[in-house]
């Protein structure tokens, strides 16, 4: 048998037919094969996304028995290594073709994560800017990190646990674990910060700025507390909105800012279910054509914008806001 060309993706099955090492099927039922046979077609990158998808979903679905994987994790691992394939060739085809949907894209939307900017970072990704004050000599250090997700951690004050229907106490909003990730904080001891102009560690301050927002952003609320001895599960209700999520106060620029371009509908919602970080069951709501969905395993059930309220969020998905009817803002 010959050596397998880089790029191909099938191999001789049962009775000598073809088949798709990715989508485990004969080669005439994977499209993907079928566009790249016909050499004289266009590959699209719709198509290049399914094949990347194919390709990583060997190392995503590997089976693990019956340990727990965070969904976090997964939606990090399959963005990251989605974006990384994207930047490659496959079949012959350049990098640049594979680029083509975000090629037109202006310099200043682009998101670069770890290379070239591809369809992932031009859907999730954004900019932050972390700034560093040394609290001796007050020298400033400012740097861009990109992002394709937030991680909020729930103020200390809103973690004992409680309900939305409790009176008592205040019920944390989405706006109080932003306003806690972009808060200036005081890094403690064992982050002391190398500062160049006393040439030594010193106490300082950092801040957080976003600097450019994504057309898909993604809100991870850190709900899995680890000590030296401990890991357990912040059970916190976090209320966030539907509509209408303002995200201009947390802007570096806000003045340079089109407000429209700074609102946020919800469109999709991951809930874990459980008392512990090492089980549990995921669930999730999303929206489609003006309706809410709930995902269950393989059950998907109509719901409503009220249930939706009141689950207690793992993962938030907003969109950016398009049309211009009047909103709950955050």
């Amino acid at each position: 048998m010959g050596r397998r060309q880089e790029g191909e993706h099938t191999t001789p099955g049962a009775k000598g037919t073809p088949m798709c090492l990715w989508s485990k099927s004969s080669e005439r039922h994977c499209v993907l094969c079928g566009k790249a046979a016909r050499r004289r077609l266009a590959l699209s990158p719709y198509f290049m996304l399914f094949g990347r998808l194919c390709r990583i979903s060997v190392f995503l679905f590997v089976p693990r028995g019956y340990q727990q994987q965070d969904a976090h994790e997964f939606m990090r691992y399959l963005l990251d290594h989605l974006h990384l394939e994207l930047q490659g060739g496959f079949n012959g085809v350049s990098r640049s073709a594979i680029l083509q949907e975000t090629s037109t894209l202006s310099t200043s939307s682009k998101c670069c994560i770890n290379g070239a900017s591809t369809v992932v970072t031009a859907i999730f990704g954004g900019i932050l800017q972390n700034e560093v004050n040394c609290l001796i000599c007050g020298t400033e250090s400012r740097k861009f990190d990109p992002f394709l997700d937030l991680s909020l951690d729930i103020p200390s004050q809103f973690r004992s646990k409680r309900s939305k229907n409790q009176e008592s106490g205040p019920v944390c909003s989405l706006r109080d674990c932003l306003r806690s990730f972009t808060d200036l904080e005081e890094l403690d001891e064992t982050e002391l910060y190398m500062c160049h102009k006393c040439k030594k560690k010193q106490k300082s301050t950092k801040k957080f700025w976003i600097q450019k927002l994504p057309k898909v952003l993604c809100l991870h609320l850190k709900r899995f507390h680890w000590t030296a001895y401990l890991r357990n599960k912040v059970d916190t209700y976090v209320e966030f909105p539907l509509r209408g999520l303002d995200m201009k106060c947390y802007l570096l620029e806000p003045e340079n800012s089109d407000p429209d371009n700074c609102l946020y509908d919800l469109a999709a919602v991951v809930v874990h279910h459980g008392s512990g970080v090492g089980s549990g069951h995921y669930t999730a709501y999303a929206t489609h054509e003006g309706r809410w969905f709930h995902f269950n395993d393989s059950t998907v059930t109509l719901t409503d914008e009220e249930t939706v309220g009141k689950a207690k969020a793992y993962i938030l998905f907003y969109v950016e806001h398009q049309a211009k009817a009047g909103s709950d803002k955050l």
